[in-house]
């Protein structure tokens, strides 16, 4: 009998390994994803390997820019200073130095803020771009509280012992107590609550002095001087006040009340009263004899 010859139905090996490699979900998302994105990756990377191409992208890239940044909406036509006096107004402008108009997108107000806090008279600030194309500086200005005489110099001390800036004159600032010596601008506060306790003889202050670096003496007219020890100074201020107001003791012919000793008080009296005290003792000498 002939043999009759039938064609395998079955795959070859080839053909099995690529049916189920085809069959893979890797394999399956790398031809239907990975190879088209290989294909347009490298036709990008040739196209950029040219340098005119490249130069080409930046300045589109710089003229859309540009376009963006420079619409009048992003625009600052304006700077606006509030919270501070005409004169650190100025100053503010000044030390910003900013060129209007200019793009907002152009502007670091971080930077800027920075530049308006480094100067001495401002306290506090803050910058931003207002609606309607203005920059907003808002500031908090630091108020003087004492005019601190440092050497030949009379300079504005805030109650922080910051200086704020310099005097011309003292009577160009009649209403701020003077304070004198080495450290007194590091002591501020501590001279603001002696001149606060000093009210009641206020019309006689003339000055603190900081002797040493640790305490203060209270200079009143008549160039009287009340020693201050290093701690308690405010009550020893009161207390000697208390004593002005029970004996006028402050009325006398004294030159200094010393109260560096709380439970010592020591009085100097006028080189006058002395030699009168004497004669009135010399008189009461004689009577007795």
């Amino acid at each position: 009998m002939q043999q009759v010859s039938r064609n395998d139905p079955a795959p070859s090996r080839l053909r099995y390994r690529i049916q189920r490699m085809m069959l893979t979900p890797v394999y399956r998302i790398l031809l239907r994803v990975g190879l088209p994105l290989a294909v347009v990756a490298g036709g990008a990377a040739l196209w950029l390997s040219s340098e005119d191409n490249r130069d080409w992208i930046a300045m589109t890239y710089a003229d859309l820019e540009a376009m963006v940044h420079e619409r009048p909406e992003f625009m600052v036509k304006l700077m606006a200073v509030d919270g501070a006096s005409d004169a650190l107004a100025e100053q503010v402008r000044a030390r910003l130095a900013v060129n209007v108009p200019v793009s907002s997108f152009d502007l670091d107000l971080d930077a800027l803020k920075t530049a308006a806090v480094a100067l001495p008279a401002v306290k506090s600030a803050q910058v931003r771009v207002r609606q309607g194309g203005v920059l907003q500086v808002e500031v908090v200005e630091r108020v003087p509280a004492v005019l601190w005489r440092d050497g030949g110099e009379l300079r504005l001390v805030d109650d922080e012992g910051v200086t704020v800036g310099s005097a011309a004159t003292r009577g160009a600032h009649p209403d701020l107590a003077v304070v004198v010596g080495d450290g007194a601008d590091r002591a501020v506060s501590e001279a603001m609550a002696l001149m606060e306790a000093a009210g009641p003889i206020k019309k006689r202050l003339r000055g603190l002095v900081r002797q040493g670096e640790r305490r203060w003496d209270v200079v009143l007219d008549r160039g009287q001087t009340i020693m201050l020890p290093e701690t308690g100074a405010v009550r020893a201020l009161e207390r000697a006040i208390a004593m002005d107001d029970a004996v006028d003791l402050l009325g006398r012919d004294l030159v200094t009340v010393d109260l560096r000793l709380p439970r010592r008080p020591t009085l100097r009296m006028t080189d006058y009263a002395l030699e009168e005290l004497w004669r009135i003792k010399e008189i009461q000498a004689g009577d007795t004899h």
